[in-house]
C-alpha cells in the first residue's frame, strides 16, 4: 500500500514538472553543470596521477638517484661513503646520455644507461626480458621494445642485429659533436610503458664497462643506489644532504611519488571546491522555481488537503518534484562529463623536458559516480526543503480563498 502511494506521488510529481516544462528544464540545466565539471575534471586528474604514481612508484620504493650538480665529479671516496652507510644495500656508478637511433632511413631520440644489468632488474622488478638474455658480450646491449619496434609493431632490430647510436663526441668538458657508436642486440625488454624519469621502453642498456668506453665520459652520470628497505629512505636523503649540501642531487622515487600524490590531491580538492559552487547554485535556483511552483499551486495543495492529504504527504510530494529535477540534472551532467572526459583526453598530458605525452583514459569510478548523485541529491532536498515545508503549512480554507 505504502508503495503504491509512492509511486502515485511519483506519478503527480513528474505531472507538475511536465505543466512547467519550460521552467523544469532551465533548472535541470542549471543543476547539471555541477555533476558535468565534478565528473569531467576529477576522473581526468585522477587518471594521470594514479599513472604517474604507480609509474615512478615501480622503479622502487628504495630506490635513490644520486646526481653530481655542476663544478662537482663523483669520485671513488663519494662511493665508498655511500656505500659504507649502514642503510645501504648497494649502490653502483651509472653512466647516461641521450643519443640518435639509426633505424632504417629513419632516427630516434633514446636513452643510453650503462649500469649493472643486475641492480637494473632489482631495482625495477616489473622490468622483464621478452627475447634474449642478459649479454655478456661487451658489446652487447639490452634494448627497449620501442627500440626494437616500430610504432606499426613491424620489428626492425631481432637478436645479434647491430645497432648505430650517434652519441655526444666530449673533448675535455665540452661537447664538440657527435660520433657514431655500434652495440649488438642481447636481449629485448617487455613494452614498460614508460616510468617518467627513465622510459625503459626507448632505451639501450650497456653494462658499465662497456658505457664507459664506447660513450667516451670520464666522470660518473650519478650513483644508483638500494636502501635496504623503504623506511630508511628518508633517513638516508637527509643524512646525503647534510654531508654534501649544494654538491648532489639526491632524488628518492618515493619521495616524488608522495609529492605528485600531494599535488593530485590539492588539485582534486580545488576542481571538487569549484563544483561545489557550481552545485550552490544550482541549490538557489531549485529553491527558487519550487517557491514560484508553490505559490501557483496555492489553490491545488489547499484541494488536496481538503481531500484528505495530510500534511507530510504534502511535505513529500513537493520534496519529490525537487529531487527528481535534481537525479534527472545530475544523470545528464553525469553523462556529459563522462563525454567530456574523453574528449579532454583526447589531448593527452604533455610532461615538457622528457618529450613524453601520456593518452591515458579517464578515470570514471563507482565511487565518482555515486558521490556525485548524492552531492546532486542534496541540492534537490537544500533547494526543495524550505518550499515543501511553506506548502504543508498552509492551512485549506486560506488556500481555497487564495487568488
Amino acid at each position: 500500500m505504502a508503495l503504491r502511494i509512492f509511486l502515485d506521488f511519483i506519478r503527480l510529481a513528474l505531472k507538475a514538472l511536465s505543466e512547467r516544462r519550460t521552467r523544469a528544464v532551465l533548472t535541470i540545466i542549471g543543476i547539471s553543470i555541477g555533476p558535468l565539471v565534478l565528473v569531467m575534471m576529477s576522473s581526468v586528474v585522477r587518471s594521470y596521477s594514479d599513472y604517474i604514481v604507480e609509474r615512478i612508484t615501480s622503479l622502487g620504493q628504495n630506490a635513490i638517484a644520486i646526481f653530481p650538480r655542476e663544478n662537482y665529479r663523483l669520485s671513488e671516496d663519494d662511493l665508498s661513503f655511500i656505500r659504507s652507510m649502514p642503510e645501504i644495500m648497494r649502490a653502483e656508478p651509472f653512466y647516461s646520455t641521450q643519443a640518435l637511433l639509426k633505424r632504417g632511413s629513419e632516427e630516434i631520440r633514446v636513452s643510453v644507461f650503462a649500469i649493472d644489468y643486475n641492480l637494473l632488474f632489482e631495482a625495477i622488478g616489473s622490468l622483464k626480458i621478452m627475447d634474449g638474455a642478459v649479454p655478456s658480450d661487451p658489446l652487447g646491449s639490452i634494448v627497449g621494445k620501442k627500440v626494437a619496434f616500430r610504432g606499426s609493431g613491424e620489428q626492425h632490430f631481432a637478436l645479434g642485429d647491430v645497432i648505430s647510436l650517434m652519441v655526444p663526441k666530449i673533448e675535455g668538458d665540452k661537447v664538440v659533436g657527435r660520433r657514431n657508436v655500434n652495440v649488438r642486440v642481447g636481449a629485448i625488454l617487455e613494452e614498460y610503458g614508460g616510468a617518467l624519469i627513465v622510459d625503459p621502453d626507448l632505451t639501450v642498456f650497456l653494462n658499465p664497462e662497456a658505457g664507459k668506453k664506447l660513450l667516451g665520459m670520464k666522470s660518473w652520470s650519478g650513483i644508483f643506489v638500494l636502501t635496504r628497505d623503504p623506511s630508511l629512505v628518508k633517513g638516508v636523503v637527509s643524512s646525503l644532504r647534510e654531508k654534501y649540501e649544494d654538491r648532489l642531487q639526491v632524488i628518492a622515487f618515493s619521495a616524488i611519488a608522495e609529492a605528485i600524490s600531494s599535488v593530485t590531491r590539492a588539485i582534486d580538492f580545488i576542481n571538487f571546491s569549484t563544483s561545489l559552487s557550481a552545485f550552490a547554485v544550482a541549490v538557489a535556483g531549485v529553491a527558487a522555481t519550487m517557491i514560484t511552483s508553490v505559490m501557483e499551486r496555492i489553490r491545488e495543495i489547499g484541494v488536496m488537503k481538503a481531500i484528505g492529504y495530510t500534511s507530510s504527504q504534502i511535505l513529500l510530494l513537493i520534496l519529490l518534484e525537487s529531487i527528481i529535477m535534481s537525479l534527472i540534472g545530475g544523470s545528464i551532467g553525469i553523462s556529459l562529463g563522462i563525454v567530456g572526459a574523453h574528449f579532454l583526453s583526447l589531448r593527452g598530458l604533455v610532461i615538457g623536458g622528457l618529450e613524453l605525452t601520456l593518452m591515458l583514459s579517464p578515470k570514471i569510478t563507482i565511487d565518482l559516480i555515486a558521490r556525485t548523485l548524492l552531492l546532486t541529491m542534496a541540492v534537490g532536498l537544500a533547494g526543495g526543503i524550505l518550499p515543501a515545508y511553506r506548502a504543508s503549512k498552509v492551512p485549506p480554507a486560506v488556500a481555497l480563498r487564495y487568488e
